[in-house]
C-alpha cells in the first residue's frame, strides 16, 4: 500500500471514520498510542469509538464536510476547518431527543507519523450545538451571579 498524504488521511479520517461511523478505518489510520487533546474524548482508539458511537446514536443522519485545511511546512500536522451537521434523534449529554437540526463548525489538528494520526485536537462548537437544539439558558439570578447577564444566550 502506498503512503497517502497526511491531507488525505485526514480526510479519510473525518469523512470516512467519524461521518459513517467507521472504526476500522480508526484503527486503520490512527497510531495505538495515539495521543487526544480533545475535552470529553477518553484515551485511546477505543475512545474515538466512544465518541463516534455516542455521536451516531444522538444524531443518525451525522455526517462531517471539510470546508479548508491547511499543513504545515513539515507536512506533519494539518489543520482542518469541518461543519458538522445532524438531527437530533437521541439523547446528546443531558439533552433528550428534540427532532431538531444541529450545524456547527468544528476545527481539528491532527499530527501524524508514519501514515498514521498520533497526536489530536479538537475543538467542536458545543455551545452553537446546545442553542440550535434548544436549550434553555440558565436562570437569570444564575447568569447574574456568574455575570454573564444573559450575553451567551441571547442567540447573536
Amino acid at each position: 500500500m502506498p503512503n497517502l498524504p497526511n491531507e488525505d488521511i485526514f480526510k479519510i479520517i473525518d469523512i470516512e471514520g467519524f461521518s459513517k461511523n467507521d472504526l476500522n478505518i480508526i484503527r486503520k489510520y490512527v497510531a495505538p498510542e495515539f495521543i487526544e487533546h480533545q475535552f470529553g474524548f477518553e484515551p485511546g482508539i477505543e475512545g474515538i469509538g466512544k465518541v463516534m458511537e455516542e455521536l451516531h446514536s444522538a444524531y443518525p443522519d451525522f455526517s462531517m464536510e471539510i470546508e479548508e485545511m491547511v499543513t504545515s511546512p513539515d507536512g506533519d500536522t494539518v489543520w482542518g476547518r469541518i461543519t458538522a451537521r445532524g438531527t437530533q434523534k437521541g439523547q446528546i449529554g443531558p439533552m433528550p431527543p428534540t427532532g431538531k437540526k444541529m450545524e456547527i463548525t468544528v476545527f481539528d489538528v491532527m499530527r501524524f507519523q508514519e501514515g498514521k494520526m498520533i497526536e489530536h485536537w479538537g475543538i467542536a462548537d458545543r455551545f452553537a450545538m446546545m442553542t440550535q437544539l434548544g436549550m434553555k439558558p440558565p436562570p437569570k439570578l444564575v447568569m447574574k451571579l456568574i455575570g454573564l447577564k444573559g450575553r451567551l444566550f441571547s442567540g447573536k
